[in-house]
């Protein structure tokens, strides 16, 4: 799949923009707060009906104005698909082919995103919020039942979590509505654990051999859900329900004390290791800039693998962070594979043949212009 046009209505420092797009690669180049990431955010956007730098819809709307739009015209293999997603103060409103959708979770999936951007080196020593969120928007791309399973889940929790607040400090309580709630939250918490393991294993496939490759064969990789150690990916849903009763009623009182819930995909995480060492804690900024690298790569194949098609990659400003081996292997991997979106302040530092056959665009002050 690729980006044929982009428009942007009233985005960012973007009165309006009309642009089209190589299937290949395309280099945006410009100074600092230019308007450079405001481009790349849009095209997640597009993709995921949320942005990955704010949680406030209100920032992506130029600032004078009620209301903003992204338009994009998608080739599929199966055709054109003409993607739109209004913004105001009021939430967001997609359409697909003109149609709009009644659920953000049926527009996802239109177009596949994987974003590369500095932050995204911190994804193996960043915090456990950090990877879940990882796992969460990367999960929901590929299965619309997650991203729904994943907003029943929050809302559990958060209607579990007032009980247990309202209630902190006693030894015990009797309430029927919390006994209903624990066990809708161990019904979609299940859900969402199965999910993410059968993500991770595929993760894993993809992900120690593009490893091993940028490593030159002297270092593999494993990544590893962290979640409560009696469950396991091969479990049934009865098994791990059972885990997850079993593991709630023992943390009850301590639940109680703390006015929250203690268990559950809110608190998992996931785990590297490189040659059985654990790299979070002892690995060396190169390897950890490596694994990042090589969780991105992975992505890809996996999209492609779960959706048919390889999907777009975005890659913010990060070449510049990437030693010069692994910004060739990077380039190499993608060459005639997949669209891909770079932001650069200056492309001479880059020496690939990829970069040279891109197609260049200028931005400065909100205006992207094609160079010729």
């Amino acid at each position: 799949m690729y980006i044929e046009r982009l428009e942007l209505t009233n985005y960012r420092n973007y009165a309006s923009l009309d642009l089209s797009f190589s299937p290949q690669i395309n280099v945006l180049i410009g100074e600092n707060a230019q308007g450079k990431t405001n481009i790349m955010e849009s095209i997640y956007v597009l993709s995921m009906a949320k942005s990955h730098r704010t949680s406030n819809d209100r920032e992506l709307i130029r600032w004078d104005q009620e209301h903003g739009k992204i338009k994009g015209d998608i080739q599929r293999k199966y055709g054109k698909i003409p993607l739109e997603l209004a913004i105001s103060k009021k939430g967001k409103k997609a359409r697909v082919n003109h149609l709009e959708q009644n659920r953000l979770s049926l527009y996802i999936g239109q177009l596949n995103v994987v974003m590369f951007a500095p932050e995204d080196l911190n994804l193996v020593k960043g915090s456990p919020q950090v990877r879940r969120r990882f796992l969460d928007m990367e999960i929901g791309q590929i299965s619309p039942v997650y991203l729904h399973d994943l907003l029943t889940f929050q809302k559990v929790l958060k209607q579990r979590n007032a009980i247990l607040k309202d209630n902190r400090g006693k030894l015990d309580f009797t309430d029927v509505m919390f006994d209903i709630y624990t066990e809708q939250y161990i019904q979609v918490a299940v859900q969402i654990i199965r999910k993410r393991f059968y993500f991770m294993d595929l993760l894993q496939k993809w992900a120690d051999p593009i490893h091993q490759g940028i490593s030159r064969g002297m270092e593999s990789l494993e990544v590893s859900y962290g979640t409560l150690k009696e469950l396991e990916s091969g479990q049934t849903v009865e098994q791990m329900e059972e885990v997850l009763t079993k593991r709630l009623h023992e943390v009850r009182k301590r639940e109680l004390e703390r006015g929250m819930t203690l268990v559950g995909p809110h608190r998992d995480d996931l785990h590297f290791f490189v040659n059985g060492y654990d790299i979070q804690t002892y690995g060396s900024q190169g390897q950890q800039r490596t694994t990042a690298l090589s969780l991105k790569l992975a992505e890809i194949e996996l999209v492609k693998q779960e959706v048919g098609e390889a999907p777009v990659l975005l890659l913010d400003d990060v070449l510049s962070e990437l030693d010069d081996y692994r910004q060739s292997h990077l380039l190499n991997t993608i060459q005639g594979q997949v669209q891909t979106f770079v932001t650069t302040t200056n492309i001479a530092g880059i020496d690939h043949d990829t970069i040279r056959q891109a197609e260049i665009f200028e931005v400065s002050a909100g205006k992207a212009t094609r160079k010729t």
